[in-house]
């Protein structure tokens, strides 16, 4: 006989972190960063670990930060967590970026701002090619392997398209996400955060 603690159950896919793949937080994590995260790891090595979480926007946009972009449509910002959350870093799909750092298929990390600033002014298009995030998410040594084992995260992966989406709430990017993985895991997305208050 299940019991209503087997219901809620939680376990990792038992896939390993790399640079380019996908954590997708558990259902009953609580942390107001990273509870229903989606967190693109930017590099992974036995010194540690560097991602940007992309699913949750912050109250301010681009604009508000450069007085050039003022006649330009609002560009969204977001939380990409809570180290250096005064430093702007940028996810792209624009391979001709002088000292972009390439993170998976089609996508890289920061380069010449000076580069992505003439891009937008020229009147090209930031949605689903350019996402800028203030401050990103870190993990010492081991620290993350030690969560994954612990049925913190699911180690995934997403397509470039989807990771460069902004149409979806943070809610709904993290149900996608974990829809992806399979029948088992979208049952996830149902589970209610805090389980006592269901």
């Amino acid at each position: 006989m299940k019991t209503n603690e087997d219901l809620f159950k939680i376990k990792t896919n038992d896939v390993l972190p790399s640079q380019g793949k996908v954590l997708i937080s558990e259902p009953f994590l609580v942390d107001p960063m990273f509870g229903r995260s989606v967190v693109l790891l930017i590099d992974h090595s036995d010194e540690g670990t560097v991602g940007l979480i992309v699913n949750k926007h912050l109250p301010m946009t681009l604009n508000d930060l450069f007085d050039e972009f003022d006649s330009l449509a609002p560009i969204p910002l977001y939380k990409g967590g809570p180290i250096a959350t005064d430093t702007l870093f940028y996810l792209h799909r624009l391979k001709h970026i002088p000292n972009a750092i390439p993170v998976s298929k089609e996508l890289y990390l920061n380069g010449d701002f000076e580069a992505i600033k003439a891009y937008l002014l020229q009147g090209n298009r930031a949605e689903g090619m350019i996402r800028f995030f203030l401050g990103y998410a870190g993990w010492d040594s081991s620290q993350l392997e030690k969560e994954i084992q612990e049925d913190t995260w699911l180690v995934s992966e997403r397509k470039f398209t989807q990771l460069m989406d902004t149409s979806a709430s943070a809610s709904e990017a993290w149900k996608e996400a974990l829809k992806e993985m399979g029948r088992k895991y979208e049952t996830w997305s149902r589970f209610p955060q805090v389980p006592s208050l269901n």
